[in-house]
Formats: C-alpha cells, sequence, structure tokens
C-alpha cells in the first residue's frame, strides 16, 4: 500500500516543483509595514486564491505567464455525455500523473494567524485543502473540494481516491496507450490535453456505485453557483472583522470580488496581496504587488500579539 507523508492532501494536481519563500525585498517591507499598521490588534477576514498555492506547485490559472485555458463548463458537462466522457478521459490521465501538493509557508501562516486569535475566518476559492492540511480550522472551501466526488442524481458522496482505482478498473490499458499517444500538458484542475480522439473515445466512465447517477467533481464549475450557505458563512466572517486581507487572487470571478465589495461598502480597509493586477483593485486600502506565502509568513511573524 502506498505510504503518505504526513499532511499531505488528496488533491493530487500538483505539476510544478514547489519553491521556498523568499524575503520581501526593501519597497515590499516598506508596504508590508503600513499594512501591519492597519492589522495590527484587528481580527480580519483572510480571502486566498491561487496565487497562495503556486508555491505548492499548483498552476495558476489567471497569473502572470500562466496559459490561456478554457475549463468545460457546468452546462457543458451535464448536458453532453460525449463531455463528460472526454472531460473525466482526461482528468484521469492528469490524476495520474501528477503528485500530492505540500502546503508551503504562506498555507502555514494563515494557520498560525488563526491560532494567534487574528482570522475572523478564511475563505479560500482554492479547492486543493492545503489549509486544512497546514491546520486551519475555520476554513470556507468556497469553490469546494478536489478530493470528492458527487452524485448528481443521490448527492451521495465518494473519495477522488477510490474513484481513480474504480476509473482504473473500467479502462485497465488506458494509461499506458495514453502515454504512447503523447501528453501535452497538464491544467491547474487536473485536465490534460490530449491530441487522440480514439483513445478518449474508448475511455468508460463511472458511475454512481448507489443510484447509477452523474458523478461530478465536488467543486463548482465556471457557469454553476457557489452554493448559498457558503457564501452566507463568507459574509458572516467579513462582517466580524476589522479588516479584509486578499492574498493571491485575481478577483476575476464575482464568487471573491463581493467580498471585497462588501467590505469597502463597511468602511472596512481592504489589504490586497497579489502578484498582477487584480479586480479589486480600485477597492483596496493598500495594494502590495508581491508573493503571497513570503509576506503572510512576515506578517505572521510581524503582527503584534492581540
Amino acid at each position: 500500500m502506498e505510504q503518505r507523508r504526513a499532511g499531505v492532501g488528496l488533491t493530487g494536481f500538483a505539476s510544478m516543483p514547489p519553491v521556498k519563500a523568499t524575503r520581501p525585498s526593501a519597497e515590499e517591507l516598506e508596504v508590508l509595514l503600513r499594512i501591519r499598521g492597519v492589522l495590527a490588534g484587528n481580527p480580519f477576514a483572510l480571502l486566498t486564491g491561487a496565487g497562495l498555492s503556486t508555491d505548492s506547485g499548483i498552476p495558476d490559472y489567471r497569473g502572470p505567464g500562466s496559459p490561456p485555458r478554457s475549463p468545460m463548463t457546468y452546462q457543458e458537462f451535464i448536458k453532453d455525455e460525449a463531455n463528460r466522457q472526454r472531460y473525466w478521459a482526461r482528468n484521469h490521465i492528469g490524476w495520474s500523473h501528477l503528485r500530492h501538493a505540500d502546503p508551503n509557508q504562506g498555507h502555514h501562516a494563515a494557520a498560525e494567524l488563526e491560532r494567534r486569535g487574528y482570522l475572523t475566518g478564511l475563505i479560500t476559492q482554492n479547492v486543493d485543502r492545503l489549509h486544512e492540511d497546514a491546520g486551519s480550522a475555520n476554513v470556507v472551501d468556497l469553490h469546494g473540494r478536489y478530493d470528492q466526488v458527487v452524485c448528481l442524481q443521490c448527492r451521495r458522496t465518494y473519495s477522488r481516491r477510490l474513484l481513480a482505482g474504480v476509473l482504473e478498473e473500467l479502462n485497465p490499458d488506458f494509461l499506458s496507450r495514453a502515454a504512447e499517444s503523447g501528453l501535452v500538458e497538464i491544467a491547474p484542475d487536473a485536465d490534460a490535453t490530449v491530441e487522440d480522439q480514439a483513445l478518449i473515445s474508448s475511455f468508460v466512465v463511472a458511475v454512481c456505485p448507489a443510484c447509477g447517477g452523474t458523478l461530478k467533481p465536488d467543486f463548482v464549475y465556471f457557469g454553476e453557483n457557489v452554493p448559498k450557505e457558503r457564501v452566507e458563512r463568507s459574509y458572516r466572517m467579513v462582517d466580524d472583522a476589522g479588516a479584509l486581507v486578499v492574498a493571491g487572487s485575481s478577483l476575476t470571478v464575482m464568487s471573491g470580488l463581493r467580498f471585497v465589495r462588501h467590505a469597502a461598502k463597511d468602511g472596512k480597509p481592504v489589504i490586497i496581496i497579489n502578484r498582477g493586477e487584480t479586480r479589486g483593485d480600485d477597492k483596496a486600502t493598500i495594494k502590495l504587488d508581491a508573493g503571497v506565502s513570503e509576506s503572510l509568513t512576515w506578517l505572521a511573524a510581524e503582527l503584534p500579539h492581540l
């Protein structure tokens, strides 16, 4: 049986080597000192995005240098059996090629900030569960989670690792044939680019073992709504906070941007830490264009005790 290291998530889709956080530059340190002044003694809500997990080796969708991507939408997935076959075939290849990701220093810094009482809650747009692996407890997985799948008919959930074994049994030589056909690229959502359409069309898709229904990864697709209870819980975290910190999100989608607008409307400071521009920059009290892991690590070390 495969032995897993302690603290390793069940995400299975990191494809870049992890990196160590570096120390902030002099210019970044100047902005961090301003951020410390706003947050000192002031519990805040933390919203994280893909830019936090890149240091764990998980590719970003929209960060600087990220290639353009066209992930399958929810509507495409549910309306067409051929689309589901293509999705699961490519996802099975991506899952098999990609290793498990470890939390990085930024995830551990967020957990430390929670232990010290600085967080009213943590809202993450990531589905990798690395915050939980690092020890964070009060987390809203806004877009769901990669370590399980859900039946769209009976709503039962199953382990993604278990499904991988089922797909292996249904398609015993599929991965070897895929290797022979050539793997072009692994995407951030465990998708894989495959040119061999005959290979894709041969794939046998698993169904729910309880009711025979359609299985779907238990995360929010593009074109799908975030469950209401997650949104309401996230708003409560922002309402209970004295400020909102955004770390590693471009805020391109409304699911995250709404909390920035909500905090700004209430007159609360909004701190944005991200490489590159974000859709919420006009609402930011302070914007820091810097690495997320090192910035959160610095804040966890330098914020005074409450």
